[in-house]
C-alpha cells in the first residue's frame, strides 16, 4: 500500500477493564445500512470524478488540489470497492459491478517482474506506479467477493491471475515469505525492502479465499502456498507475549515492532479460515489468543470515552473488527469487542464528522486530520455496512 509506510509510531500497551460495559440500547433505534447508504451517496457526489480519462473513478482528496487530474490511489479505491460489496449484499441498487470492473484501470501486464499485477496508481487506461503484494491481495479478495455475490466467472479468473503475481514476490531470504513490493526487494538499508505482516497476512488471507472458489486442481497448491505464508508470520512476527504481530521482518533480519491492527486483524481470520478448511484446531487457538490479545492492547480510554479503539487510521481497525466477526461464532467473548466497537462507530457518528457529514480520522472525535481524505471515508463506510449485516439488516425492512 502506497499512502502509510509498513513502519510507523505504534501504540503503548494498555489493558482496558476486564469486562467492559456493554452500552444501551439507544432510545431511537439506529439503522446503519440508512447511515452508509447515506455516506456512500455523498462520497459519490463530492469524490468520483465526473469527466476526463480518470471518469468513473475517485478522487483521492476533497476537495482536489487545482490542476489535478489523477484518480485517486489504488488502496483507497479498494477500501471503496470493499464497503460498496456490502452495500449490495444488503441489496442496494448500486452499481457494483461497475465499480469492481474499474479496477482494470489499474492492472499492469508486467512490472520489475514480467507478471501481470495491480499498480498503485492509474492514468485511468491502465495502471502505473509500484506494485505492492498486500494491494493485490486485498485487491483478491474483492474479486473473489464479488464472485461470490453476482457469480460472474470474469472475477474469479481475474482473482486467479493474483496467485501468479504472489508466487514472484516469495523467496527463501529469512526462511520464506513474501516482500512488501516488486521493487524493493532485499536492499539492505531501505526500509521499504522488508517483508511485512500486511502483505503476507493479507496474502495469506486472499489465497484463503481463492481456495474456497478455486478449481479441485488448483486447491493443493493453494492451501500449501497459504500455510506457508502463515506459519512463517506466526513464527517470525508474533509477539509471544501478547499474540499480536509485529510490523515486519527488514532486509538485513532486523524487527520491526510496530503493531497495527490489521495485521493481527488478519492472522485471526486467517486461523479462522485454516480451522475451517483443515480442522485442525491449533489455527483455532492461534485466533482466540489474537483476538484477546489485540482488543486488551490496542482498546483503551480516550477523549472522553471509557473504552475506544484506536484514534489513527479506521480502515486498519475495520480490518480487525472483521476479524472478530468471522471468530464470534466459536469465540464468544469477541461480542463484547463488536459491542465496543459499534459504540466507538456511534460516538463517530455523532462526535466526529463535519457539516457536510464525512467523518474524521479520528472517531473520538478529537481531531479532523484526513477528513480529506477518500481512505477515511471508504473505512466508515465499511465499518457502517459491516454492522448493518452483522446485525442482519435488510434494506427495505
Amino acid at each position: 500500500m502506497v499512502l502509510v509506510s509498513c513502519g510507523g509510531s505504534g501504540v503503548e500497551e494498555f489493558t482496558p477493564p476486564a469486562s467492559p460495559s456493554v452500552p444501551d440500547e439507544p432510545a431511537e433505534k439506529i439503522v446503519y445500512h440508512e447511515r452508509a447508504k447515506e455516506l456512500f451517496d455523498l462520497i459519490n457526489q463530492y469524490y468520483q470524478v465526473k469527466n476526463g480519462p480518470t471518469s468513473g473513478l475517485y478522487n483521492e482528496n476533497y476537495p482536489k488540489a487545482a490542476g489535478d487530474l489523477s484518480a485517486s490511489f489504488l488502496w483507497p479505491y479498494d477500501g471503496l470497492v470493499s464497503a460498496a460489496a456490502n452495500l449490495y449484499a444488503l441489496g442496494y441498487d448500486i452499481d457494483y459491478k461497475s465499480m469492481v470492473d474499474k479496477f482494470e484501470c489499474y492492472w499492469r501486464t508486467s512490472g520489475d517482474v514480467n507478471i501481470g499485477g495491480y499498480g498503485s496508481q492509474t492514468n485511468g487506461v491502465s495502471g502505473g506506479g509500484t506494485r505492492y503484494y498486500d494491494d493485490n491481495s486485498i485487491v483478491g479478495i474483492d474479486l473473489v467477493h464479488a464472485y461470490k455475490l453476482t457469480g460472474d466467472k470474469i472475477y474469479l479468473e481475474r482473482a486467479k491471475r493474483i496467485v501468479s503475481f504472489l508466487k514472484s514476490g516469495e523467496d527463501n531470504v529469512h526462511g520464506g515469505a513474501m516482500w512488501w513490493n516488486e521493487s524493493q526487494k532485499n536492499q539492505a538499508g531501505v526500509g521499504d525492502s522488508n517483508k511485512p505482516a500486511c502483505a503476507n497476512g493479507f496474502g495469506t488471507l486472499f489465497l484463503l479465499e481463492y481456495y474456497s472458489v478455486c478449481t479441485s486442481e488448483e486447491k493443493a497448491d493453494v492451501l500449501s502456498f497459504a500455510k506457508r505464508l502463515y506459519n512463517w508470520l506466526y513464527t517470525n512476527l508474533r509477539d509471544p507475549e501478547d499474540n499480536n504481530y509485529w510490523n515486519d521482518k527488514q532486509a538485513t533480519g532486523a524487527i520491526n515492532k510496530t503493531k497495527w491492527t490489521y495485521n493481527t486483524g488478519a492472522m485471526i481470520s486467517n486461523g479462522v479460515r485454516l480451522y475451517q478448511i483443515t480442522g485442525d484446531e491449533k489455527y483455532l487457538n492461534h485466533a482466540k489468543a489474537s483476538a484477546e490479545g489485540a482488543y486488551n492492547y490496542f482498546v483503551r480510554p480516550a477523549n472522553g470515552m471509557a473504552l475506544a479503539y484506536p484514534a489513527n487510521d479506521p480502515w486498519f481497525t475495520i480490518k480487525l473488527i472483521n476479524a472478530f466477526v468471522d471468530i464470534r461464532p466459536y469465540y464468544k467473548t469477541a461480542q463484547n469487542y463488536i459491542d465496543t466497537f459499534i459504540n466507538f462507530t456511534d460516538h463517530a457518528y455523532e462526535k466526529a464528522r463535519n457539516q457536510t457529514g464525512f467523518f474524521y480520522e479520528d472517531w473520538t472525535g478529537g481531531s479532523p486530520k484526513r477528513i480529506e481524505s477518500l481512505l477515511m471515508q471508504a473505512a466508515a463506510l465499511d465499518g457502517l455496512s459491516l454492522i448493518a449485516l452483522y446485525k442482519g439488516e435488510v434494506v427495505g425492512q
